[in-house]
């Protein structure tokens, strides 16, 4: 069954609470948010100018006031790179902190990703073995807490589907799934429903991003991802894309949420969930007319 969530992150670029993004989570009747976490204190955060959590918070009640709200965590977003060696000297403790967080309030995922960018001075194959020897000590922590870590494709090595295959193909475990992310997958170059499919047994959670055009003609060849959607899902050049994902995930039943990334603007947060909606209700084989 497909569920609609949202990511928190929509109200980084509004200068948004917390509080906010749960506000229009109700607003929509969506049953699932996704948060991003920082690792410490932040004074933006503090203050109420981004929509995160702090590792440091307290879980339980965190817990309380989403129940309250009634909202489940469908996943923490613990993007710090984990590629090469930034991700071994600040980004396995920053995942495995918020694996914990995560179990402490009964989310079941975890994502991460590789960096916007290669490390200077690795060859990639050393920063793919530094990569998977991060994901391995995560992954400890990962099958003790029973908190499943997902891939994001977002950098230049996971957006890159046999770099992608060659993580997945090392480890075998249930705890280690996929984030797919409609919009940096596009943008990156690939195609997003053939990407989907080849990972689709693995596919645990996924992010919905459109692109508009003026987005995708100033992108860079080097380009791989981007933060959210600056007009409604349904009404940018991913549209299609997207809804023939959505009949992936409905032909294989997939059981999961997709959290929608877009600006946190009333109106264009309304015509994507209508979109959505309208995507996930139409019957497997038949492809909405985009607006």
């Amino acid at each position: 069954m497909l569920k609609l969530g949202m990511h928190t992150d929509n109200w980084r670029p509004l200068s948004g609470s917390f509080e906010q993004a749960v506000a229009a989570a109700r607003d929509l009747e969506l049953d699932y948010i996704e948060f991003g976490v920082i690792n410490g204190q932040d004074f933006i955060q503090g203050l109420g100018y981004a929509p995160t959590i702090s590792l440091d918070a307290n879980p339980i009640r965190l817990r309380r006031y989403l129940d309250e709200q009634r909202l489940q965590v469908s996943q923490i977003d613990a993007g710090y790179p984990i590629s090469g060696p930034l991700g071994a000297t600040f980004g396995v403790r920053y995942a495995q902190r918020a694996i914990q967080f995560a179990s402490a309030i009964g989310c079941p995922c975890v994502d991460t990703t590789d960096g916007q960018f290669k490390p200077q001075g690795y060859t990639d194959d050393e920063t793919i073995a530094i990569t998977i020897q991060n994901y391995r000590q995560i992954l400890e922590w990962a099958e003790d807490y029973e908190v499943t870590v997902n891939i994001e494709p977002h950098g230049p090595f996971t957006t890159d589907p046999e770099v992608l295959a060659r993580i997945f193909d090392y480890f075998d475990s249930p705890w280690l799934g996929l984030n797919f992310d409609t919009g940096n997958t596009f943008i990156a170059g690939r195609d997003p429903p053939a990407f989907l499919e080849r990972f689709l047994p693995r596919l645990r959670h996924l992010h919905i991003k459109d692109v508009t055009a003026s987005l995708a003609a100033g992108a860079t060849a080097e380009a791989t991802g981007i933060a959210m959607s600056e007009a409604p899902i349904g009404a940018g050049i991913n549209a299609e894309n997207i809804a023939r994902c959505i009949q992936l995930m409905k032909a294989a039943n997939w059981d999961g949420v997709l959290s929608i990334e877009c600006l946190g603007v009333p109106e264009i947060l309304a015509s994507s969930a209508a979109w959505l909606r309208g995507q996930i209700g139409a019957e497997v084989g038949h492809l909405e007319r985009t607006v």
